[in-house]
């Protein structure tokens, strides 16, 4: 069921055609409730609401002109917008607007409303219709929805095209992979020191290549403990595995086969919806992208840099390394906490080293970090700090530069529990 539904997910005409079916099923029932219940029904439908055949042509005709003109500006509106999403922020943030379910209910609302009068059309015969038909009124009811929804989206659009909305989108995303995981580590029981499995070993490998897009853990510790197994996972989410490639250590008491290839997804791309790493990848790309020459836009960067310290907090209170889920039936490594914060500002650390403004947020969003994650995290922390001052040039940094810098390293000392220091005399024994 999973692997089907990021097949839904990545197909992305079917909200429109889903419409568009509607659509064909609609003209369809008023063009026979107008062939055969009309006459029956006069009598409870106002006559203002009927036209004859020749004014429904009319009305008809010109709706599907200017429905089909909605539709290719909206179009050309979404093309607009993945571009600027491309260029501004980052292409790995297109699928936040490209998977956006408005975005391509409102096409399909324009295309459904086009074919219906189209359709409306076709069906308008003066041999057909003895009477006044009522498919117009529809046509219309459904062009002013149509133009409402068009107003609706311009307002999505200039909405959600803010750099602070998709920061909170990207966050979102973050936190919900956070709270998949936090889920996860509920049902852990054991530590890697028991993990000793006996039995025949047997290893699955990827038939294909591609990003492991998810794990479906609970659904794999329910066919161990079912199958008396003992498995072992080799790989994490957001992974990028080539044919061949061992997946799962299978430990077995009998000769049975076996089949795991449901347990897990492979696609082209990755997806943040259980990849942590992706996730906070994708707001480093759009800080990155912002400190640019080219944007030249150094506090949408801060703001993503020490709203990143809470998101980090977070991931310091989840377990790292390996852990048994179920009654030790399988095994899953998370990444070390030191990993997930060199992944984080490695980027960062090297493109700002000339923005003093970004060396600040970065302490600062370390600091916030050390207040949510626990004490046995904040070692960490700390030697993330001196990582990214390592090619800072203090001696260089104009005097109130040095001053607030200073203050937010004595800071970071105080929540982390570390001894702070003076930058310029760490810099001269250097």
């Amino acid at each position: 069921m999973k692997s089907l539904s990021f097949w839904l997910k990545e197909k992305l005409w079917l909200t429109p055609a889903l419409y568009i079916v509607m659509a064909v099923l609609l003209s369809i029932t008023f063009f026979y409730v107008d062939l055969l219940y009309i006459e029956r029904l006069k009598p409870y439908i106002p006559s203002v609401l009927l036209t004859n055949v020749d004014l429904a042509k009319t009305i008809m005709g010109s709706l599907s002109g200017a429905l089909l003109t909605m539709t290719t500006f909206t179009f050309s509106t979404i093309l607009v917008v993945l571009t600027m999403y491309s260029s501004q922020f980052s292409p790995r943030t297109l699928k936040n607007f490209i998977h956006d379910k408005t975005t391509w209910r409102v096409l399909g609302i324009f295309l459904s409303g086009f074919i219906y009068n189209t359709l409306s059309l076709l069906f308008m015969r003066d041999d057909l219709y003895t009477t006044d038909v009522i498919s117009t009124f529809v046509g219309i009811v459904l062009a002013f929805f149509c133009l409402s929804t068009f107003a609706y989206f311009i307002h999505y659009i200039a909405t959600n095209v803010q750099v602070g909305q998709l920061i909170n989108d990207l966050i979102t995303d973050a936190e919900r992979a956070i709270s998949k995981i936090e889920k996860l580590q509920e049902d852990e029981e054991s530590e890697e020191a028991k993990w000793n499995p006996v039995g025949i070993k047997e290893t699955h490998r990827a038939e294909k290549e591609g990003y492991v897009q998810y794990l479906s853990f609970g659904k794999l510790v329910d066919y161990a403990e079912e199958q008396q197994l003992k498995v072992e996972v080799l790989v994490k989410t957001g992974d990028y595995i080539y044919e061949g490639k061992p997946i799962f250590y299978i430990f077995k008491v009998s000769d049975a086969e076996l089949s795991v290839d449901k347990f897990y997804s492979l696609g082209t791309s990755r997806t943040s919806e259980q990849d942590l790493d992706f996730a906070i990848q994708k707001l480093v790309e759009v800080a990155l992208r912002a400190i640019s020459p080219g944007i030249n836009d150094p506090n949408t960067a801060n703001e993503i840099i020490t709203r990143l310290g809470r998101l980090l907090g977070q991931v310091g209170q989840l377990r790292t390394g390996p852990f048994l889920l179920g009654k030790e039936q399988v095994l899953y490594r998370f990444p070390a906490y030191k990993n997930i914060l060199y992944k984080t500002y490695y980027q960062l650390s090297h493109y700002g080293k000339e923005d003093i403004s970004v060396l600040i947020s970065i302490i600062e969003s370390l600091k916030v970090a050390a207040e949510i994650a626990p004490d046995q995290n904040h070692q960490e922390l700390w030697e993330t700090h001196s990582y990214v001052l390592e090619s800072v040039d203090t001696e260089g940094l104009k005097s109130f530069d040095y001053e607030v810098l200073q203050e937010k390293v004595d800071q970071l000392a105080e929540a982390t529990g570390q001894h702070s220091y003076n930058l310029l005399l760490a810099e001269k024994n250097c």
